[in-house]
């Protein structure tokens, strides 16, 4: 596939998020995916089940994709994602509170699909946006 298709199959995966529309990710993702960050690898199982959680967290979640990059089979987005706290997040109870973090993942295209990703993502940042951790 071309760098142009690699870059519009990575839009779809998240303009789905912003739709919350979970079950695109049989099309878009290959089974054995699997996601390296920061708190641990994840599996193809595991990313459902995490922007599943995250959707119910964070209902109104917004991604904005401020930048888009690609080379061969990688893609690297660099994004903006908001939303509001109004369900559990990982064992915290809803604040109500509105989070902006910002979020950069390079993923691996083969063939169509998506068959790998590794992200890094402002956690502390969040926590500090929810008054989980305090801001200095």
């Amino acid at each position: 596939m071309s760098t142009e298709e690699n870059k519009a199959l990575i839009r779809r995966y998240w303009e789905a998020n912003n739709e919350h529309n979970v079950d695109i990710l049989d099309e878009l993702m290959t089974t054995d995916y699997v996601q390296h960050g920061t708190t641990g690898d994840m599996n193809f199982q595991d990313i459902k089940a995490h922007n599943n959680m995250v959707i119910a967290a964070f209902p109104d979640i917004d991604v904005t994709i401020d930048d888009i990059i690609a080379e061969g089979d990688r893609v690297v987005v660099r994004m903006t994602v908001s939303g509001t706290h109004k369900g559990e997040y990982r064992g915290i109870p809803p604040t109500g509170k509105t989070a902006v973090v910002t979020e950069m993942l390079i993923h691996r295209a083969s063939e169509g699909k998506i068959v790998e990703g590794w992200d890094l993502t402002d956690r502390l940042g969040l926590m500090q946006q929810l008054g989980i951790i305090p801001q200095r």
